[in-house]
């Protein structure tokens, strides 16, 4: 009998979840990424609302993430124009996602048809096929709405929420996440790449009754307005309080070494390095996994795409393994 990939689902979006799937993709895995479609800031928020769209950039990167394509053809999809007033700004990725949604009529069907053109490995499913806006309630009790004004907030977020709150997410999102083995949240900006996936009722509910294996891939590095001071065990906690149950089984949280000159230069982003507190994440009942996840680029911190999904296949083979034993 021919030997079946596994199934995968990342929920996610933002920079985390393209370099994670990166990996993924080299790997045996059957790859389903769930994508955040709150994003209303720069290209993204402009094509939103000129063309009453869900923003395509998070989709867009994941797109590039999973394709394979000459890297030509994926430098040119992801090319950002810079000398033009009108364009100024726009991602060409950007661009025919939002024409490919204007001639079809739906953005899940372009996201598909942009999928089969770049010969992408996996299913890349937005969280919602309709526009939504994510609003903050802070700890003061003031109200940001917009998930790009979200992280210039100088209090901290209590919690974040979709308008309308009834937005129902694509069947085949729902149908991933019942039939996956594993499903991992993160990595990607907390409260306005994780949580808004996990926001989408039918998104939450099917992830809290999967028989999948939950993993969270824990972030490396704080954000300014989101996660300052959080440790991994903050950014836990609040996934499962907006759920409002604990899910999570695993954690992957990262055991390298981040050199001080790098921390000192992120201290301009007043951002640093996530404390791992292995103690208050296993009293959660949350088996931690301390692997060296993160590599150094520029003097910027990214979690090691390779590391990542080696530690993942290895663990599968593990647990196969240990079922025929």
């Amino acid at each position: 009998m021919e030997k079946r990939n596994k199934k995968i689902v990342v929920i996610g979006g933002g920079t985390g979840l393209s370099t994670v799937i990166r990996g993924l993709k080299k790997k045996s895995f059957d790859i389903t990424a769930i994508v955040t479609v709150a994003d209303d800031g720069g290209s993204s928020g402009r094509l939103r609302d000129d063309y009453d769209i869900p923003p395509p950039g998070d989709i867009r990167n994941v797109i590039a993430a999973l394709s394979d394509v000459e890297p030509l053809v994926e430098q040119m999809f992801q090319y950002r124009f810079s000398h033009s007033e009108d364009l100024g700004g726009h991602s060409l990725g950007n661009l025919m996602l939002t024409a490919l949604t204007d001639i079809t009529g739906d953005f899940s069907h372009a996201i598909a048809e942009m999928s089969k053109v770049l010969n992408v490995h996996g299913k890349v499913l937005p969280a919602s096929n309709k526009k939504v806006t994510l609003h903050a309630e802070l700890v003061d009790g003031t109200y940001i709405e917009g998930e790009s004004r979200i992280p210039q907030a100088e209090v901290a977020i209590k919690r974040v929420f979709l308008s309308p709150g009834d937005v129902a997410p694509l069947p085949a999102a729902i149908r991933a996440i019942h039939s996956a083995d594993y499903i991992l949240i993160g990595p990607g900006s907390l409260y306005t790449s994780i949580i808004p996936n996990l926001l989408v009722e039918e998104i939450g509910t099917a992830v809290l009754r999967s028989k999948a294996e939950k993993i969270y891939i824990c972030n490396l590095m704080t954000q300014k307005g989101e996660t300052s001071k959080y440790s991994a065990a903050d950014h836990i906690e609040a996934i499962h309080a907006h759920m409002k149950a604990p899910f999570i089984q695993k954690a992957l949280v990262n055991d390298f070494t981040i050199p001080q000159a790098v921390i000192d230069s992120y201290q301009v982003e007043c951002a640093e390095p996530v404390t791992v507190d292995v103690e208050r994440i296993e009293q959660m009942g949350i088996e931690v996994i301390q692997k060296e996840i993160a590599l150094i680029k520029n003097n910027t911190v990214r979690h090691h795409t390779g590391n990542v999904a080696q530690w993942l296949e290895e663990y599968n083979e593990q647990k196969q393994r240990k079922k025929k034993m």
